[in-house]
């Protein structure tokens, strides 16, 4: 483990009481005792905790998409190609890379304020031996949001957060991978443990807002992160990744594998979707151009059903996107552009995706292309795939999958012919036996990331991985050289709240497990390895 002196500090773990006691107003009425807790949230004892823990969970979810807009749509959703904002903000800002450090910083914090402190205090409150069932979901909770930031970052302070008030140890992203996987190693273990003891029950409950205290889906769901984990590190360690993920693949429970198994987090609280909010209430978002042109190009079934047709009279009635990084005068000039499917799937109380099956389907796929025992074979899980995302989106498949003549569409712009392209990608739809490994790796990819949508975190760390699907350049890249066009942004520099302290002498040490040393977009994370995929 190569850790560093951090300056990042979780806050006091008994702080975490705030969120396990102050998100629980919904609940007063069913304790007699509530709002004495609600008062005085640090007069909570281990066992008063342990006992409002259920309901604990929904907000601590919720806190994996913390602040959207500037932690993930801003950036990711950008990145991966999917969205664009019609949005000037400023002259200079994330989508032309020069990156907004005010808004960065909510996908740095939030997740140790949010979701690491309590986790920790329902750690201290004794969860791990009294309801292990329950530490095993926190544990996969934490991951899943950990993950994120991580992949956004770099080396994070992860297996000794919150162990001091003074200073906390930066871990490179091998050390945080693998405690991921110890993680999940023991979260599979206490969930396996209390379903075979306790067939058909749930101590946690409808206050889980993702599967409803529903243990068995949580148990495929770790395996199925186990899996997405694994492939991350298969380029820069094929071991480790070979071992995690032919784990994954031979636990009997499974992965997600049917629509009815996705992981989503549902609204409650008043808590609106925050791709409705972004996208249809402050009209910052729309349909990015790369998915725009793959979408059309592919005469793919899905695209009404993630996206609302232009209404500009220059491209009414087409999936015409915007591409990142190009000059916007004004928010009127791209607002008409296609925008998300507000009206029926992304609406104001829809749930939002963590991890589909489809996605499973195709993680298997890869799998299989690279030898992984358990896999399956690969044409089968490549099809299951793109099947079990028209079955998730209510489309019908039709000739689909015997496509092998469409290709991503050229983009065309209208308004300002410097942001045209043409088709970056020949990959064709249907699957071809015969065709090498790094073009069936783009296939899959390329088909992984239509059915994943909208869920740009996910896509962007394949994109960076493999490099798929070819997606078009930043059209003004403000970073100053210290980011390649061509071989796009990498990752997102600290916040500066990092450097504030003690000279920022723990987050320079940090830097150093950077490929290439220096904080900013360019340089590469340690999974994120430059070079051919095979």
């Amino acid at each position: 483990m190569n850790t560093h002196t951090s300056i990042y500090k979780m806050k006091r773990p008994g702080k975490a009481l705030v969120l396990l006691s102050g998100l629980l107003l919904t609940f007063a009425s069913c304790t007699k005792d509530f709002e004495k807790y609600n008062t005085n949230p640090y007069a909570l004892s281990d066992e008063q905790t342990l006992s409002i823990l259920p309901s604990a969970f929904g907000p601590i979810e919720q806190a994996i998409y913390s602040n959207y807009q500037t932690a993930q749509n801003l950036s990711a959703d950008a990145y991966s190609g999917y969205m664009m904002s019609p949005t000037p903000f400023a002259a200079d800002y994330n989508l032309n890379y020069a990156m907004s450090d005010n808004w960065n910083v909510n996908g740095f914090k939030d997740p140790f304020t949010l979701v690491m402190a309590p986790v920790k205090k329902i750690a201290e409150a004794g969860a791990r031996e009294k309801l292990p069932e329950l530490w095993g979901v926190a544990l996969l909770i934490q991951v899943e949001a950990m993950d994120r930031v991580t992949d956004r970052f770099g080396p994070i302070p992860y297996t000794l957060a919150g162990t001091s008030l003074k200073s906390v140890a930066y871990d490179d992203q091998k050390t945080v991978y693998e405690a991921f996987f110890k993680q999940i190693d023991t979260a599979v273990a206490n969930l396996t443990a209390y379903v075979a003891a306790n067939p058909g029950k749930s101590s946690l409950g409808d206050g889980d807002v993702i599967y409803g205290g529903d243990f068995t889906k949580w148990i495929k769901f770790a395996n199925s992160l186990r899996l997405r984990l694994a492939m991350r590190v298969s380029k820069v360690d094929p071991q480790m990744a070979k071992e995690q993920g032919e784990k994954a693949l031979a636990q009997s429970a499974g992965l997600l594998s049917t629509p009815a198994d996705d992981a989503a987090i549902h609204q409650s609280g008043g808590r609106n979707n925050d791709l409705w909010q972004i996208t249809e209430s402050w009209g910052d978002n729309r349909l990015g151009a790369a998915m725009g042109t793959y979408l059309t190009g592919y005469k793919d079934p899905r695209a009404a059903a993630y996206a609302l047709p232009a209404t500009d009279p220059k491209v009414a009635g087409t999936y015409t996107g915007i591409r990142v990084g190009i000059a916007i005068s004004g928010k009127a000039v791209y607002e008409d552009y296609a925008s998300l499917n507000t009206k029926v799937n992304f609406t104001q109380t829809a749930p939002q995706l963590i991890m589909t099956a489809a996605e499973c389907w195709f993680l298997k796929a890869e799998a299989a292309l690279r030898g992984w025992a358990g896999a399956g074979d690969i044409k089968e899980d490549y099809e299951t795939g793109v099947k079990t995302s028209m079955d998730q989106w209510g489309v019908t498949i039709g000739s689909y999958l015997s496509d092998n003549k469409s290709t991503q569409a050229a983009y065309t712009d209208p308004k300002n012919a410097e942001n045209n392209s043409p088709a970056l990608s020949t990959i064709t739809i249907k699957w071809d036996d015969a065709a090498s490994k790094e073009v069936q790796l783009e296939r899959i990819i390329t088909q992984k990331w239509l059915a994943m949508f909208p869920e740009g975190q996910e896509a962007w760390a394949d994109y960076r991985r493999t490099g798929y699907p070819k997606l078009f350049p930043v059209v003004h890249n403000n970073s100053g050289g210290k980011i390649s066009t061509e071989e796009q942004i990498r990752r997102i520099p600290y916040p500066s709240i990092e450097y504030a302290t003690d000279d920022g002498t723990a987050v320079k040490d940090a830097v150093q497990n950077l490929l290439g040393g220096e904080d900013n977009g360019g340089t590469r994370l340690w999974w994120d390895v430059k070079g051919p995929n095979f």
